[in-house]
């Protein structure tokens, strides 16, 4: 049934007719837009809206496994100086270390850690995982901070594949607000739940090594961030609960003499990895804070969710109060014109356990925001501001410390105005209601906040008034007039008010539920209650969730349509759109004029006004484009664009700052509480304009009781607990007179008081309107099994009002045919007329299994709308009779299972039969009773089908009541028909059917796919004394992919037309077609079409000279070995993602510029006339190229079928495999090798309450193989009729025993979970086939958590009782038994029938000897004779250069090279073209699986689901009646290559001077340089002491031998890590030179004064002298820098200047020297041919370097010292003493000897 919109014209409609018979119009230009594709339809076309989902949402309360693995590979640029660093890994309060590096910046780790947790998702995902690097850690210190990295798991699962790889982590430290980042640390992060798949990316080094373009950031984060401080004020709460026990409250009234509030209320807040509080109120249930806590963290944050609690101060345990969570996303914006988080002032509202206290709460989980809250907690007045910290500010001051100060108190009018709101409410109906709770009188309780709640409602404060911050009252706080508001929220003392049902006890008809005895007269609640008014919200929330719903209907609708193949839903999907179009414009219109000041308009309310216009006109643009590019071939593209959008206006429709709070209905028997439902404010909000008000605002909607908290969980949760029909009113009390205005006509008002708009107590209806109810309930497919057996024995429950009935029991089946129609007669609705017919209530059914003793037992639910017929109607189509659909059914929140029904609901006059055509008079008569079938017009067209079984045998049984199966069969059942296979006789021996086809004749199935039954496959074990026993049973719910559906006569005929056409174009433009870029052959030589063009043929094609340049890299193949074609294989893999997403990018890119479409919408008969002038071309053409010429164009469809594909030029000259990065049967071009053999579980069992699909697994008893075929019959004659005893499985093999050898090549491991304390594993593999058991323990790999195996095991196998390979990965343990890491099984069966040909895989090219020597004991032609015979395939031709397939032809080079270089012809290259290409084989053709290594996951049953690493392997299987294969391909892992690096320093320049000379004072250094390559064979020079211009001079030579991977450019150590270790252990670590220069002391620690780093692989090439070495010489991958770089590896020696850097105190780079040196590599032949000496030693010694004559020790040449360090700076100083010493002493001399001169010259001596 279509409605299109009606202004489409006359012609357009005859252009639609006319469109069918347009048949070669209709197929080639079937994307062209036309004004038939440009119809709309806006109305449903399906159902889809009687199906409503209801299902019960238990995930957050739910414990699930989560797994977080860190791979910390290395650090960089590190602040500091000769740092020891290690890293710290903390999830929570868990730590983990890695190892510490001594003496680098640059540390490389290259470690996992894996944490293992179960929990509630919104626990998990709130935990901050932190990434932090310490200097310096030991047993004594807990070491210095660098850097530290923060983010959130929830962001982190979020990512795309759950996870960040290969990306940089930003260190900063929190103490610091004045610097920037302090290095970055590379990582892997990922966080995997049950069942998520880890897809790892091929990420190539050197793209990774660039920083900046691999940051772990989120997408739309920008690099930069700076620091923010994010400010709370906290202000007030109100209505918070009792927290403590009425007999404390005696009792502290006793003591004190006083009554006193038992709470004690504190607010913390936290965020980002810290807490802040505020102050402790005493005795407050009114608490006012005036507050600010204030967090510095880095803007914008990587966590996510603010988590906001009030808490109850206790001695013992601070208890929570309420918990709410702001999410930053939704109070900010990121994009151009966005804004900084901001909330409020603003309350926010909180919900958790019910108020009442009591000393064991068993919901206070709810408390803690787990799961949906069922009472009001309190209120919470709070702000949020963020304000960005510039570190230039001169003023900068406070610190990263949470900050706790006090604030000013809000204004009156700062969180908004005080309304006066009215809420209205009528219980039409009450039923569903279970008989234990119907034992006594049942009331129903509606709140909102505090009001209404008569039980544990608001509780009034002793306090006279608010307590501030000192706890004294503060008067002007509040005013009188917010006293007497507070009070009025204890509804005992509001006389006006009515918030609960009479209580009454419930009644009952049939005895299976009970409902309330509310017939005539109907109950009536009402309050009036007080909030701030910020009502302009909620519209605008109404205003988009009823676009969301309009836009979510039409998506449903048109998947309907998919699904049941209905014509043309890209018309639908354009109504669609323009109701999306219209409701935009009409948001805009609303709200544009409602942006301006009011009071209690926050800045998030004036943004949000903004984004949301802004955005939604952008919608509303982005909508009008695709409308226009929306085309038959485009539609589902365009859908999940449309899906897209719908989530993007999910995010617009819920406002972060709560309102009004939520409504509570609860049903109490007695005074307990039992069942609630919750309902928000703005759902039911009413406004004058009808697009704002809220959906169910004065309307009667169904609610269903659920239990509250953890009660859900389990068979408790399964159950409704009742079912309201209830009317619904909020509103402003000026807007009272409004609130009767949506009810069911025909009321009479029962009024409380005399006043004329008093509200009513009751609803008197006397007027009835009766209605009957036809539930037709056809069958069921995929029920849940509830017996031990595994089946159930199901019966159907149908509820409706106050009715119920039920369907007859099917006995021991998951797939009941009911075929029953059940008549419900006299139901009473209340309401009107066409809101019935529009919005029907609600069907509820219930599928039971009858259980002889007991209870039955629940096994699903389902929700559905009948079709409403009024007694003005007439009983014909469209709507009537209603079609039959599936409705899904769920327990809990599971799948259940489906039932396919249809539902009307007529309506009865009185006195009036109803129509002959709509009356129900089929009967019949079974064991349990009447009953009436369902009628023909409903019950789907049934046709005769022929259903063929493929038996092929059973699998791995298990044991059936302690006895082991021997003689097992199979039964398989579809829509009543049965047939079962032969016995297996002895099934230990055979476990194949000996019988394997059979045949189901004239199969009565419906026409349409959709409303087919599904297929039962029963297993029993037939034993002695003809007893059966069942073993196990499989549902195969859709059946579709077993159909085989007859082509379409016309459709063929077509096709070849428009193929020939094409191929007829291409030939007019020299071979080339000009729609594609194929090249078609036609190689039929009678045909004249291809003599005159020149064809490529599919293949190698000749060869192009090759250049010198490529001549000279030519790799020399007795070098090449097999893991030479696995690592070009993984850089192929890497490029061809990489292009895969530039190509998915570019597509978005194009998609955005391409207008598409129509320029001119109203451009009609422009349009017309040219399709019209179009069709009679093609009519014109068809004539003449179609007459008599049916068999060319047969012929031609074959013809043209296959494009010509050209190789690329390979960028080296090495041959590839083809690696797989998923399993290879999951790959999609090999169908899971189900093109034979389908694999089916067999289930035993009663299944789980809370089962899911990977738990259920535990149900598998065995397994089924074996296939389908189901057809019309008889087929059209024009179509290959079935074999007369294989039908459709021409060609079967035989399924007798088979002896296989099997060869499995274990690759490598990658990601394994570690299982020992630290952090490592010793891996070792063990293959097992059948009985048969490999076990590698001897050769464990240890501690490595990506161990290269490279082992090959053979297996000789019989199948098929052994043909479940399975490999499993062991970790060695010393003294305890060994853990297994992980497993993976394949089914070598399937692969070894398959048509795929997956036993030996294809290599690329054909060689007889090398590194890619053919490892298949069937050489290519052989293979390609033998898949021709089984196929029918007209050939192999060959000719030289040439091969002939059919009609394709193949091409390849034409000589075989062999070991000697001599040259034979050979059609092996040929044929092997032939095979690669063997998919393009028209009809029988298919893809042939190339030689490959594929990746699979490994599985630990202790934990089902989680991926525990991946393991690289590949099969061949050799049939062992066919020559024997060779030996195994030799993928033994690669040993390193022994280097020996030789460094020789010659000088340094520049380099700082540290010290002061201790005689002169001038600045000097003693220099010496230091070097290590693996980190433990360092190397020192001497010193070059007394430098007083930072020159040096050495003449030194390093030497380091290392051993080296080539390959995975990783030098290999392999040592113990400790005396404690049993065994070496080898670590793989990047060749990096270190070079370190050093100032020497001689009574203290040297001086580091730089450092140089310089990777072999890719390093700069050196300065020629020191004035051209600058600091872009240190740059560790910078993609501006335009310095060479180099990789020693190929150049082997080189010389030059490169600096030495250390980071400032601004923390910046600076060169801190210059060292000229000279690097070489050497293999150990080339260094034991020319042997050097370490330093300057023997042989090929170095010579001494020329230094000053001031290098010297000054204590240890004193000489020296005298001569350069006295003599040279005070020389004529001395010469100056000296004379005046010596003149000193003359004259000394002169006075001491005078005297006695004198004597003897007077004496006369």
């Amino acid at each position: 049934m279509v409605f299109e919109n009606t202004n489409i014209s006359q012609e357009n409609e005859g252009a639609t007719a006319r469109e069918p018979r347009l048949l070669i119009d209709t197929i080639a230009d079937d994307d062209k837009t036309s004004m038939a594709s440009m119809t709309v339809i806006d109305q449903p076309v399906t159902n889809k809206r009687s199906k409503p989902e209801t299902r019960t949402e238990i995930a957050s309360l739910k414990a699930q496994d989560f797994q977080i693995s860190v791979t910390v590979i290395e650090a960089r640029q590190l602040s500091g100086t000769n740092m020891d660093p290690v890293c710290l890994v903390q999830v929570g309060e868990d730590r983990k270390y890695t190892t510490q590096k001594e003496s680098t910046n640059c540390p490389y780790y290259n470690e996992v850690f894996v944490f293992d947790y179960t929990s509630s998702r919104q626990i998990f995902f709130d935990k901050i995982l932190t990434l932090t690097v310490l200097h310096s850690r030991n047993l004594i210190r807990s070491g210095t901070l660098v850097g530290k990295f923060k983010i959130d798991l929830g962001t982190v699962y979020s990512h795309q594949d759950h996870g960040f790889f290969h990306k940089w982590a930003v260190l900063t430290d929190p103490s610091d607000l004045m610097t920037g980042p302090k290095g970055y640390l590379k990582v892997d992060v990922a966080v995997v739940g049950k069942g998520d798949n880890i897809k790892i990316p091929k990420i190539n080094d050197e793209n990774s090594d660039d920083i900046e373009n691999n940051l772990l950031l989120p997408e739309g984060v920008q690099p930069e961030r700076q620091r923010a401080r994010f400010i709370f004020k906290i202000y007030q709460a109100e209505g918070l609960p009792k927290m403590n026990t009425s007999i404390a409250e005696k009792l502290k009234t006793v003591l004190q003499g006083e009554a006193r509030d038992l709470v004690d209320p504190f607010v913390e807040i936290s965020f980002c990895g810290q807490k802040g509080r505020t102050t402790v109120k005493k005795n407050c249930y009114e608490p006012c804070w005036n507050e600010q806590i204030t967090f510095t963290e880095l803007f914008p944050p990587l966590c996510k969710r603010i988590k906001i609690q009030i808490r109850d101060k206790d001695n013992l345990n601070n208890t929570v109060i309420g918990t709410t969570f702001i999410e930053l996303d939704r109070i900010s914006n990121a994009g151009d014109r966005g804004f900084l988080p901001t909330f409020g002032p603003s309350y926010v509202n909180m919900y958790g356990s019910p108020r009442i206290y009591t000393m064991v709460n068993e919901l206070s989980d709810l408390n803690n925001g787990l799961g949906e809250g069922v009472a009001f907690r309190g209120r919470l007045l709070l702000a949020l501001s963020v304000e960005l910290v510039d570190v230039n500010s001169s003023d900068l001051q406070g610190s990263t410390d949470v900050e706790v100060e006090n604030i000013p108190p809000l204004s009156e009018l700062g969180a908004g105005r005080v309304e006066e709101f009215f809420l209205f409410g009528s219980f039409l109906e009450a039923n569903m209601i279970s008989p234990v709770i119907a034992e006594k009188s049942v009331t129903f309780e509606v709140s909102m906040g505090n009001y209404g709640n008569g039980i544990d409602g608001a509780n009034v404060s002793h306090r006279s008034h608010r307590s501030n911050g000192d706890g004294d009252s503060d008067e002007d706080s509040l005013s009188e007039d917010d006293h007497t508001l507070l009070l009025r929220e204890t509804a005992t003392i509001d006389p006006n008010m009515r918030t609960t049902s009479p209580a009454a006890k419930p009644v009952t008809h049939d005895k299976y539920y009970y409902h309330m005895p509310f017939f005539e007269q109907k109950p009536c609640i009402y309050m009036t209650s007080y909030w701030h008014d910020h009502k302009r919200r909620l519209y605008n929330s109404n205003i988009i969730q009823k676009i969301m719903d309009k836009l979510d209907e039409g998506i449903q609708d048109v998947q309907e349509m998919i699904k049941t193949n209905e014509d043309r839903p890209d018309r639908r999907l354009r109504g669609v759109a323009e109701e999306l179009i219209n409701g935009c414009v009409a948001y805009s219109r609303l709200v544009k004029g409602t942006g301006g000041p009011a009071a209690g308009r926050s800045k998030l309310d004036r943004e949000r006004h903004k984004m949301c216009l802004r955005d939604i006109d952008g919608i509303a643009n982005e909508v009008r484009k695709l409308k226009k590019r929306l085309k038959m071939s485009t539609y589902k593209e365009k859908l999940s664009k449309m899906k897209t959008l719908l989530q993007k206006l999910k995010c617009f429709c819920e406002d972060p700052q709560h309102s009004i709070p939520d409504i509570f209905i609860w049903m109490l028997s007695g005074r307990r509480r039992v069942a609630y439902s919750r309902i928000t404010a703005r759902q039911i909000l009413h406004s004058v304009c009808a697009e704002e008000c809220g959906q169910h605002c004065g309307k009667i909607q169904t609610l269903f009781l659920k239990l509250p908290g953890k009660k859900r969980l389990g068979t408790h949760g399964w159950t409704i607990q009742a079912k309201l029909e209830l009317y619904l009113w909020l509103g402003l009390a000026k807007n009272k007179r409004d609130y009767l205005n949506g009810l069911p006509t025909g009321y009479e008002v029962i009024r409380t008081g005399t006043g004329l708009y008093s509200p009513p107590m009751y609803l008197r209806y006397q007027d009835r309107q009766q209605y009957e109810l036809r539930a037709h309930l056809y069958q069921g497919r995929g029920l849940i099994a509830s017996d031990d057996s595994g089946l159930s024995d199901p019966f159907a429950k149908v509820i409706f009002s106050t009715h119920c009935d039920v369907t007859q029991v099917i006995d021991e089946t998951l797939n009941p045919t009911w075929d029953q129609t059940l008549v419900i007669p006299n139901i009473t609705l209340f309401g009107r007329a066409e809101e019935l017919r529009d919005d029907p209530p609600m069907i509820i059914v219930e599928i039971f299994d009858r259980d002889t003793v007991g209870k039955d037992e629940f096994i699903g639910r389902a929700v559905a709308k009948p079709v409403v017929k009024m007694n003005n109607e007439s009983y014909e189509p469209p709507r009537f009779p209603p079609k039959l659909d599936w409705f899904q059914t769920y327990r809990g929140s599971n799948k259940a299972g489906e039932i396919l029904a249809s539902f009307e609901l007529l309506q009865i006059k009185m006195g009036i039969d109803l129509e002959e055509s709509s009356k129900i008079t089929e009967s019949v008569k079974t064991d349990q009773g009447h009953k009436f079938i369902v009628p023909r017009g409903i019950r789907p067209i049934l046709a005769k089908h022929r259903v063929e079984v493929l038996f092929w045998g059973l699998r791995d049984l298990k044991r059936v009541q302690l006895i082991s199966v021997d003689r097992p069969r199979v039964d398989i059942e579809i829509a009543g028909r049965c047939i079962s296979s032969s016995i297996i006789q002895n099934y230990k021996k055979n476990p194949n059917f000996s019988d394997p086809v059979k045949f189901i004749e004239d199969v009565d199935l419906p026409e349409i796919e959709y409303w087919c039954p599904p297929i039962s496959i029963t297993a029993v074990d037939c034993r002695a004394f003809g007893r059966t026993t069942l073993v196990g049973t499989h549902i195969i719910s859709n059946i579709s992919k077993f159909v085989f559906r007859s082509p379409d006569k016309s459709k063929i005929f077509t096709a070849a037309c428009k193929a020939f056409s094409k191929g007829v174009a291409g030939l007019k433009n020299n071979g080339v077609a000009t729609e594609t870029t194929d090249v078609f052959v036609d190689i039929d030589h009678q045909s004249t079409l291809a003599t005159d063009m020149q064809i490529d043929m599919i293949g190698f094609g000749g060869e192009e000279p090759k250049t010198k340049e490529e001549e000279d890299s030519a790799l020399d193949e007795t070098a090449l070995d097999w893991w030479s074609k696995y690592f070009a294989s993984v850089e192929t893999l890497a490029e061809e993602k990489k292009k895969y997403e530039e190509d998915k990018i570019q597509d978005l890119f194009n998609e955005e510029n391409d207008d598409g479409g129509m320029n001119n919408d109203g451009d009609v008969n422009t349009l017309i006339s040219a399709n019209a002038d179009d069709v009679q071309k093609e009519k014109r053409f068809g004539k003449n190229f179609l007459k008599g010429a049916m068999g060319a164009v047969m012929q031609a469809k074959k013809n043209f079928a296959a494009p010509v594909r050209r190789l690329k030029k390979q960028k080296e000259q090495i041959d590839e495999l083809k690696i797989f990065d998923t399993e290879l049967e999951n790959c999609s071009e090999f169908t899971n090798f189900t093109d034979l053999l389908h694999s089916f579980d067999l289930y035993r069992g009663k299944r789980e309450e809370m089962a899911d699909e990977l738990s259920d697994q535990k149900r598998i008893v065995g397994t089924f193989k074996g296939a389908f075929r189901i057809y019309r019959y008889p087929l059209p004659v024009y179509v290959e009729q079935p074999d007369a005893q294989y039908g459709m499985f021409k060609g079967l093999p035989s399924n007798e025993p088979i002896h296989v050898m099997a060869r499995v090549y274990i690759v490598r491991a990658t990601d394994l979970h570690p299982t020992d304390p630290n952090g490592k594993a010793d891996p070792y593999v063990v293959v097992s086939l059948g009985s048969n058991k490999n076990n590698d323990k001897e050769n464990y790999i240890s501690k490595q958590l990506n161990p290269i195996f490279g082992k090959a095991f053979d297996f000789e196998a019989t199948f098929p009782q052994e043909s479940v390979l399975t490999v499993q990965i062991f970790d060695w343990d010393l003294l305890s038994s060994d853990d297994l890491i992980g497993e993976t099984k394949i089914d070598l069966e399937n692969r070894f029938y398959s048509k795929h040909r997956p036993t030996c895989g294809l290599a690329e090219k054909y060689a007889i000897f090398g590194y890619n020597q053919w490892r298949d004991p069937q050489k290519p032609s052989q293979i390609l004779h033998k898949l021709c015979k089984e196929m029918k395939v007209d050939g192999p031709h060959f000719s030289p250069g040439k091969v002939r397939v059919g009609k394709k032809i193949f091409t390849g080079p034409i000589e075989l090279e062999d070991e000697n270089g001599h040259k034979k012809p050979s059609d092996e290259h040929v044929a092997l073209v032939a095979l690669r290409h063997w998919e393009e084989i028209p009809k029988f053709g298919n893809k042939l699986v190339p030689e490959h290594v594929e990746t699979r996951s490994l599985y630990s049953p202790e934990k089902p689901g989680i991926e525990q690493g991946r393991v690289e392997l590949w099969v061949d299987m050799f049939p062992m009646d066919m020559p024997p294969p060779g030996p195994p391909v030799d993928i033994s892992p690669r040993k390193p290559k022994s280097f020996q690096l030789r460094v020789i320093i010659w000088n340094t320049d520049d380099v700082v001077l540290q010290d002061d000379d201790f005689f002169t004072g001038d600045k000097a250094s003693d220099i010496y340089v230091k070097g290590w390559l693996l980190g433990d064979d360092k190397q020192e020079t001497d010193i070059h002491y007394r430098s007083l211009t930072g020159e040096g001079n050495f003449n030194w030579r390093f030497i380091f031998p290392f051993d080296y991977l080539i390959a995975e450019e990783k030098c290999v150590i392999t040592k113990k890590e400790s005396v404690f270790s049993w065994d070496e252990t080898e670590f793989k670590i990047p060749p990096r030179l270190n070079l370190q220069v050093w100032d020497s002391d001689h009574f203290s620690a040297d001086d580091f004064l730089g450092s140089l780093t310089l990777d072999l692989t890719r390093f700069p090439r050196g300065a020629k002298n020191s004035n051209r070495c600058t600091l872009n010489l240190a740059s560790e991958e910078d993609e501006s820098s335009d310095v060479p770089m180099v990789s020693l590896f190929k150049q082997r020696r080189i010389k030059g200047w490169w600096p030495f850097t250390a980071k400032s105190e601004q923390d910046e780079l600076e060169i801190t020297g210059k060292v000229e040196a000279e690097i070489s590599l050497l293999t150990v032949e080339d260094a034991e041919k020319n042997p050097a000496g370490s330093g300057r030693d023997e042989p090929s010694p170095l010579e001494k370097p020329n230094r000053p004559d001031t290098s010297f020790v000054w204590f240890m040449n004193p000489l020296k010292s005298l001569r350069y360090l006295i003599c040279a700076r005070y020389k004529w100083l001395i010469i100056k003493i000296v004379i005046v010493v010596i003149l000193l002493a003359l004259l000394v001399l002169f006075i001491y000897s005078s005297p006695s001169w004198i004597m003897k010259k007077i004496v006369g001596a």
